[in-house]
């Protein structure tokens, strides 16, 4: 792997003004890579980059600039186990679910590459003597802002569709796992994508972010982290009058009645709040049982939490370690909240024992049984392997309690009751809703929150209208 990664701007690696700073392997604490850093004038020089490349890649027929989006899942494919090495040495992530974000990035050049020529407008029946019709635009350029979760399929689910759309880009990875999107950049240059068209600028939020999103030459913005940085660049995109998409936090209801299969839904539910240790904006970390079979499901996944294997991310354990020290000490500060206010411990609570763990950021995959939806573990995202565990009475019990938070990111339900699943989902204010499975979809099915969990769709076919603006024309065809 490379020890050093350069700023990628007009197809060719180049060295940022500022100081560079090191990254470190949140499984030792030990130093990993050295990262350049970007100022407002590398942040300048990418995005005017990108604005000279605009007209050009715009002007590329649809379907080859999807031949070339599928040459670019070809090659992520082809270079598969380095990447899904460097996605786990960088956030600490297993690597086996690495290896499946691996194949999600590719699966959206692939989808969206299909896609490319397949977004149509419509005509409008105005009546003799008039032709109306509408057509999808780019925007030009769009301004990515990137998480540390899933650092390689957060950037593949935004750029796939706006370069398919015929945008252009400039990426700001966030600055604790920069490494995947450099590498993606260097691959879309291998596969056919102009110089220009794809730039990264690997930086720090409040100098090469705000630089970013503050750009004139900017004209849209794809944002995914948390609310309160949401709400500064939302500021930013309404006084500058330009649209945006926010993918924010979530604090998602799992819903198991108890008529449900409950060996799926237990299996499931694990998955659900402990997937990348726990950090995923959509993990069903508030769990809400029927009384009936509360005892008996709190009780199997604290069996299941007792049999976890916790460890670097590389040798695939079932949990590795929380993606920067700063997240571990918040999640820690969780952990202590949850016992203070009243929540009963029945899997983990803290910080692994083994003293091989002592310097990474582990953290035990925790359960909090007998919590009250009021309580602020069960109100604020943690986004570590916590969960709490809710008891409900009936039906319209657990909607109220579902939907009694500032989120609405998803929601799972578990019933056998195909009706009941049907009429839950409807009454959810979610913007996704599992049946029978968390996470169920894939590339194919549009994604985005309600409420204060953001607004616009990544993901599906959807997701091309919100990297496009329609034109409508209308011609006067008949005399006058």
């Amino acid at each position: 792997m490379r020890t050093h990664y350069d700023l990628f701007i007009d197809g060719e690696s180049v060295r940022g003004h500022g100081q560079a700073f090191t990254t470190y392997d949140p499984s030792t604490g030990e130093p990993l890579a050295t990262i350049e850093r970007a100022t407002a004038a590398d942040v300048d020089s990418a995005v005017c980059a990108a604005d000279r490349a605009r007209t050009a890649w715009a002007s590329v027929k649809a379907s080859d600039r999807g031949r070339i989006l599928l040459r670019l899942a070809d090659l992520v494919r082809q270079n598969a186990d380095e990447l899904a090495r460097l996605e786990t040495l960088d956030n600490g992530q297993a690597l086996g679910q690495a290896r499946g974000d691996v194949e999600t990035a590719a699966r959206y050049f692939e989808f969206y590459g299909g896609g490319a020529d397949k977004l149509m407008g419509e005509t409008i029946p105005l009546g003799p003597g008039y032709l109306s019709y509408t057509s999808h635009e780019p925007y030009g350029v769009v301004a990515f802002v990137l998480p540390w979760n899933a650092p390689l399929q957060q950037a593949s689910r935004g750029l796939a569709p706006a370069l398919a759309t015929g945008n252009v880009a400039v990426v700001k990875p966030a600055e604790d796992t920069p490494m995947t999107t450099v590498e993606l950049a260097r691959l879309a240059l291998e596969a056919g994508v102009p110089a220009g068209v794809l730039n990264v600028v690997t930086g720090f939020g409040d100098e090469a972010g705000a630089a970013l999103v503050e750009h004139p030459l900017v004209r849209k913005i794809a944002f995914t982290g948390s609310v309160d940085t949401g709400s500064l660049i939302m500021r930013t995109a309404s006084e500058r009058v330009i649209p945006l998409t926010l993918e924010l936090g979530g604090k998602s209801a799992n819903i198991i009645f108890d008529d449900a299969d409950i060996d799926a839904a237990v299996r499931s539910s694990w998955t659900a709040f402990t997937i990348k240790s726990g950090q995923v904006c959509s993990a069903g970390t508030r769990l809400l049982v029927q009384e009936s079979v509360y005892d008996a499901v709190v009780e199997r996944l604290a069996q299941r939490a007792a049999s976890a294997t916790l460890g670097p991310g590389i040798d695939d354990p079932d949990i590795g370690p929380l993606a920067t020290t700063a997240q571990f000490d918040k999640v820690s500060d969780y952990l202590k909240l949850g016992v203070t206010e009243g929540a009963r411990v029945v899997a983990g609570g803290g910080a692994p024992s083994d003293p091989s763990l002592q310097r990474g950021n582990f953290v035990e995959p925790t359960i909090f049984a007998d919590v009250d939806n009021s309580m602020r573990i069960a109100q604020e995202e943690i986004f570590g392997p916590v969960l709490c565990a809710i008891r409900f009475d009936d039906e319209a019990e657990a909607v109220a309690l579902a939907n009694d938070t500032q989120y609405g990111l998803a929601a799972g339900v578990w019933t056998k009751d195909l009706s009941r699943a049907h009429r839950v989902a409807a009454h959810l204010d979610s913007g996704q809703v599992f049946v029978n499975e968390y996470f169920a979809g894939g590339v194919e099915t549009p994604f985005g929150g309600f409420k204060s969990s953001g607004f616009g769709r990544e993901k599906g076919f959807e997701a091309l209208r919100y990297y496009t603006q329609l034109k409508t024309v209308t011609v006067k065809v008949g005399p006058s």
